[in-house]
């Protein structure tokens, strides 16, 4: 029975392990739904020793990669995989974005550089758009009262189904390595996701506000400040993946069948 170790059993993680597992794969890993602590060095060597195949979802830290940072030395298996970002593009005006594009030029440095550092060791780079799914999407922020539209008719960027993300490492297990776009189908405006979670809920959107006075964190802030398209050609033609949930509105409705009694 193959295993795979994964560093970070968070959001997206936890549906990889749920795949896997459905595959015959055993999981373990570091995290909130994991079987070691991160810092429990001794244990962590050990199941890395027995694992087949390493994934770290662990974002950066400190402005360095604190899995390579401790573990580095311990990875010499002949799979590994790393949950980045698309950020790492930067902001491209709106226009679309492949994995021949550089990198660096955001306000992701530190990604940039945990990227290269998993690219260079010979990892399967999955990048990864603005992430939604059960539980984490706007369907949660309308019902809060938390649905923002921004005033900025130009911003669009991409985003990908947490269940997408799952089927993308899968299909990845007997790929070659390198980065890998996973995104959906259709980049668009915030606005409009939001608008469509209004709609499957029956709520009124609420007025679109200049960005200035939104009221965001620096970080939801630096979220607008970039515009760009992925694209998921490569993926779909070196991984023969495919997103089940090609653009937000098929992405919105599952998450609602999901979370209704």
């Amino acid at each position: 029975m193959p295993h795979m170790f994964i560093f970070g059993l968070g959001y997206s993680a936890k549906r990889i392990k749920r795949s896997l597992g459905g595959m015959g794969w055993t999981v373990s890993g570091t995290g909130r739904e994991g079987d070691f602590a991160f810092d429990d060095s001794e244990a962590v060597r050990r199941a890395l020793a027995t694992a087949d195949a390493v994934l770290s979802s662990v974002p950066p830290a400190d402005d360095s990669d604190p899995v390579l940072d401790r573990y580095s030395s311990d990875l010499a298996h002949a799979w590994l995989g790393y949950l980045s970002s698309t950020g790492v593009y930067g902001d491209t005006g709106g226009a679309w974005v492949d994995e021949t594009a550089p990198l660096g030029g955001g306000r992701r440095t530190a990604r940039a550089a945990c990227d290269r550092a998993w690219l260079e060791r010979g990892a399967r780079v999955f990048r990864l758009p603005g992430i939604y799914g059960p539980g984490r999407s706007a369907l949660e922020r309308v019902r809060e009262g938390r649905a923002q539209r921004i005033d900025l008719p130009y911003q669009v960027f991409s985003r990908i189904h947490a269940n997408d993300i799952a089927s993308g490492v899968i299909a990845a297990l007997g790929a070659p390595a390198g980065a890998y776009n996973l995104a959906d189908d259709s980049p668009s405006s915030q606005n409009a996701v939001i608008e469509e979670a209004c709609r499957l809920l029956g709520a009124e959107p609420a007025p679109a506000v200049p960005l200035e006075d939104a009221g965001l964190s620096p970080q939801a802030r630096a979220f607008y400040s970039e515009n760009r398209r992925v694209a998921n050609g490569k993926a779909r033609r070196v991984l023969g993946w495919r997103p089940r949930f090609a653009t937000y509105r098929e992405g919105l409705a599952d998450c609602l069948r999901r979370s209704s009694p």
